[in-house]
Parts: C-alpha cells; sequence; structure tokens
C-alpha cells in the first residue's frame, strides 16, 4: 500500500484486507480500532499506512466500545477482528444493535475457515442473526471495497451497525480493483446529540429499542428484495447454484455453466428472489463454506434447496472440493501432503522457559500465542491453551481441583499482549479467590503481538504507528493489585537459575508472578531502528537544551 491517497480512476491490485482499508480511507473514516489477529491484521495497518487514524486497542471489546464511541458522535468508525474476536466484543454488539448509531459503524468479522492460524473455525454468520445486524460478504478484493463502501451507507440509512464477513482467502488474496469514481462524498462534521431514551438501555428504554431493532431490519430485508446487493447469472435450467463470498468464485469455476444465485447481502436474506430463482430451476443446491447457515435458512422459509455432504462442512473450499460436491463425489479426499512441522524459532527465549517447566515436570495451562508451539516437540511442555487470556484461569481452577501435589505442579503461561487482551482479570481473580496451594504465572515478554507480525500494544509503550505512549509495566501492575512474590528475569542469561526461581516459587503457598522478559529476535530489529530514529529526531531539541 501507498502512503498517499490514490487516483479514483486507478486500477489497483490489492489484497482484501488493503481494499477494505482504502475504502474506509476513501469515504472519511474517522477512526480505525481493532485487535491483531490473523487474517484481519493488515487492514488497520493499511488504513494508517494511507493517513487514516487507525489505533489498536487492549481488547477486541474494548476496540468496538470506542468505535461505539465515535458513531455515537456521528462519526464513521471501523472495527476490526478475526472471528474469535468478535466472541469477546459480543457484549457491546449486541447492545449497540439496540442503541443504533448516528454515524456509521462497519465491524469486519475475518473468519478463518480451515483454521489456517486459530483455534477453532466458527462460523460468524450466526452472530449476524444472533445480533440483529445486516451482514454483507464480499468474494472479492472488488467487492471488499464496494461492500466497506455500501456498508458505510446502510450503516448510515438505517443508523444500524454492519457486519462485513470476510473469510481468509478473501483477506489475503489480491485481485484487481477499480475504486468508485467519483469518491465518496465527505461525512458531516462529528456531532453529539442527547438522545438518553436511546442510548441507555435499562429495561424501560431497551423494550422500545429492541422492537426498533426489528423493525429496521424489516426495512432493510425489503431494501435487500428490491435493490441489494445480490446478482442472479443466467445459467442451464438444470442446475442452480446459491452461493455466497469466495465459494461463488470457486462456483463460477467450477461449473460455468450453472445458473447462480450470488448473494452480497446474506442478512437479512432475500427470501423472495431466492424463492423465485429456486422455482426457476430444475434442481438448487446451496455451496457455501462452513456451517450449513445458508442452507438451514433457506430452508427454514420453506424452499427447496440441497446442501453440500457434512464432510465438506469442514476446512476451506476451493473449486476441485466444488467439483465433488456438485458430482456427489463422497470418497475420502487426498491428504494434504506432510509439511515441516511448526517450532520455536532458533534463539527464542520461550525456549528456556518450556525447558524449565518441562525439566520441572508442571502442569502448563498455556494461551494463545506464538509460545503455544511449546505444546510440540522437542518440549511438548504445554498441556492447555483454550482462548486468549484463559491459562491464568484453567490453571488456578486445576490448583483448587487437583490434590496438593499436583496442585504445586501447576504453572500458568501467558504472552505479553494476551495478558494485556484479557489475562489481567485473571491475575485479580488469582488475588481474589487464591488456591490454598497458590500459583505460579509466567508472562512471556517478548516486547511485541509476534504471532500475528510484530504488532505493537499495550506493554511495548507504541501505538499502531509506533509513536511513544503510555505503557503498561506489568510487574507494576501485579504489585498494584496485591501480588507481593514478582519477579523480572531474563530466561536466558542463566536457564538454570530460571528453572531454581520457578522451582522455588512452586513450593510457596502465594501466589507468584515471574515476568520472562527477553525481546523476540525478529522484533529487535525493528525496534533498535524506531529508537534510532526517535533519538534523531529530538537531536536539535537535545542540542539546544
Amino acid at each position: 500500500m501507498r502512503e498517499q491517497p490514490l487516483r479514483a480512476d486507478e486500477s489497483l491490485l490489492l489484497s482484501g484486507d488493503e481494499a477494505v482499508a482504502l475504502a474506509a480511507w476513501h469515504a472519511g473514516v474517522a477512526l480505525g480500532a481493532g485487535y491483531p489477529g490473523t487474517p484481519s491484521t493488515e487492514i488497520l495497518e493499511a488504513f494508517s499506512a494511507l493517513g487514516g487514524h487507525a489505533q489498536w486497542a487492549p481488547n477486541e471489546k474494548v476496540a468496538l466500545e470506542v468505535a461505539i464511541g465515535a458513531a455515537y458522535a456521528s462519526a464513521r468508525a471501523l472495527v476490526t477482528m478475526k472471528h474469535v474476536g468478535l466472541n469477546v466484543a459480543a457484549d457491546p454488539l449486541f447492545t449497540v444493535a439496540y442503541t443504533g448509531v448516528s454515524g456509521a459503524l462497519v465491524i469486519v468479522s475475518a473468519d478463518d475457515p480451515g483454521m489456517a492460524s486459530s483455534q477453532n473455525e466458527q462460523d460468524n454468520r450466526h452472530f449476524a442473526v444472533a445480533a440483529g445486524v445486516p451482514m454483507l460478504e464480499p468474494s472479492d478484493s472488488q467487492e471488499a471495497y464496494d461492500f466497506t463502501l455500501l456498508a458505510i451507507e446502510i450503516s448510515e440509512r438505517w443508523n444500524l451497525p454492519v457486519l462485513l464477513r470476510l473469510t481468509t482467502r478473501v483477506c489475503h488474496s489480491k485481485s484487481v480493483l477499480r475504486p468508485r469514481s467519483p469518491l465518496p462524498p465527505p461525512p458531516p462534521p462529528a456531532a453529539y446529540s442527547k438522545l438518553i431514551s436511546q442510548r441507555v438501555m435499562i429495561p424501560s428504554n431497551a423494550r422500545p429499542a429492541h422492537r426498533r431493532l426489528r423493525a429496521k431490519l424489516a426495512e432493510v430485508a425489503a431494501w435487500n428484495e428490491a435493490e441489494g446487493p445480490n446478482r442472479a447469472i443466467q445459467g442451464t435450467r438444470s442446475l442452480g447454484i446459491v452461493s455466497s463470498g469466495v465459494a461463488a468464485m470457486h462456483v463460477r469455476e467450477a461449473a460455468p455453466g450453472a445458473a447462480l444465485f450470488k448473494l452480497g447481502m446474506t442478512y437479512p436474506l432475500p427470501i423472495q428472489a431466492l424463492a423465485s430463482f429456486a422455482r426457476s430451476v430444475e434442481r438448487c443446491l446451496v455451496v457455501e463454506e462452513g456451517d450449513p447457515w445458508l442452507v438451514d435458512s433457506i430452508r427454514a422459509a420453506g424452499i427447496q434447496v440441497a446442501g453440500k455432504p457434512e464432510m465438506f462442512r469442514f476446512g476451506e473450499l476451493n473449486v476441485g472440493r466444488v467439483r465433488r460436491i456438485l458430482q456427489g463425489d463422497l470418497s475420502p479426499e487426498p491428504a494434504p501432503p506432510p509439511g515441516k512441522p511448526p517450532e520455536l524459532c532458533p534463539g527464542c527465549a520461550h525456549r528456556s522457559v518450556f525447558q524449565a517447566l518441562k525439566n520441572l515436570d508442571c502442569i502448563v495451562a498455556g494461551d494463545i500465542g506464538c509460545y503455544s508451539l511449546g505444546a510440540l516437540p522437542p518440549f511438548e511442555a504445554l498441556d492447555l491453551v483454550l482462548c486468549m487470556g484463559a491459562g491464568i484461569g484453567m490453571g488456578l481452577g486445576l490448583r483448587h481441583a487437583l490434590p496438593d501435589d499436583e496442585a504445586r505442579r501447576v504453572v500458568s503461561v501467558i504472552g505479553d499482549s494476551t495478558f494485556v487482551h484479557s489475562g489481567i482479570t485473571g491475575l485479580v481473580e488469582a488475588i481474589y479467590n487464591p488456591p490454598p496451594t497458590g500459583h505460579v504465572i509466567i508472562i512471556l515478554d517478548n516486547g511485541t503481538t509476534a504471532m500475528t507480525g510484530m504488532q505493537e500494544h499495550v506493554g511495548t509503550g507504541r501505538t499502531l504507528d509506533h509513536r511513544r505512549t503510555g505503557k503498561l509495566i506489568f510487574e507494576e501492575l501485579a504489585r498494584a493489585v496485591g501480588v507481593s512474590s514478582v519477579h523480572v528475569v531474563d530466561p536466558t542469561l542463566n536457564p538454570r537459575a530460571f528453572e531454581g526461581l520457578v522451582a522455588a516459587c512452586l513450593q510457596r503457598r502465594e501466589i507468584s508472578l515471574i515476568v520472562a522478559r527477553r525481546t523476540c529476535l525478529l522484533a529487535t530489529g525493528r525496534i533498535k531502528e524506531l529508537e534510532k530514529a526517535e533519538l534523531a529526531a529530538c537531536q536539535p531539541e537535545c542540542s539546544h537544551d
């Protein structure tokens, strides 16, 4: 991505993530907030590179809440996260659908079918129905751009948040894009209007708000029927296919002669248009990635359609798999070629930590991050990985339940970015409900959000664009909430001494926090360059002083 705005008449080759960023820039989005998570991370990085105001939040819930505040001020706001991040942001999501917004609020959920870099492959189309928010699903970079602009228009027209659901292939694949010409008109100036009855969700206000939401969704459904971003492509009468997102692109290649109803807005669905399409063909098949969400929704409306076999519920679709669906081929799929198993980088400080935990025969409750690789050879020293921040809570639960001798072996391991994301409350829980044997928590502080590409976080003291800002000091926070046994150590300097420290903490009947601090080797060069640039920038002022 280039840092200067792009000409409206210029053809570009962009990824879906970059396309969303460009649309946000062209639409005058005032604020982009999020938490880094593959495959969504590059959206805000690209938006920032274009000159947009983008920032990493401690977690997705905070990101959405900040964006809601901006949208209440009649500004345009964008929130980005991977699919599991929407679980964290669900609390404000469900209620902001009731309150509505004054500006535009677009929430990007980047789903990961096939779990290329995730702990599950949940299908976030369910969130649109559960929360009651319109949902758009682009199939390539052009639609990622167009649908981002459309999401802003829909959000401002109906004062509703809009879910823009991408998938890994759309996020990371590059395709040709032509920006809108002329560009969208700029948003009106931000301003706040006092709307207590619509914004304060006590029961007496929330009940009518729910009714307003359902009325708005009925209007959106009627609009989607009449002029929504859906397209019926003519083909043979013998086979019609309903699809959306990248699956529709696979369908076009796998069955070029079939009639296709390509959905752009998948909630609320254009039921009448779908029914008409299904009647126009002899056989109507729904091809979709992930759960049978579309086929179940269409059948629930009384439309007779066929779905894919259960075996194709798992993993990404591609042209070959779509052909097998069309042919009814249920033979076992060939196993993917073996690849090199992932492992911690040579020289990674986490290696010293996991070697110590293995030597001490610890029961280790881990967390989401590159240190999850501690579960694999040669260490095999990580027993549990569930979701962001769960390592501390799971460790505490084990400590409460196990006999003393086993409980004393339990350690919680969490990364620095993950600790900021959702580990702080686990630390507070440890102080509030300490197990009889105490507990040992190790923060693997490598000074970056390493797994998603070396992004900044609250603990690095730098913003998304690497400017200096406030910094959270983990050990000071721990002491402030009541942890008296706090240790900060580089585990690589003396691995035997580090192992001895962990062993000593395991014997104490108190909460112990060890901050294993060593900058990630892959981030060290970038950090030195930033510090060098900062020093150079302050030289004139320093010389004057």
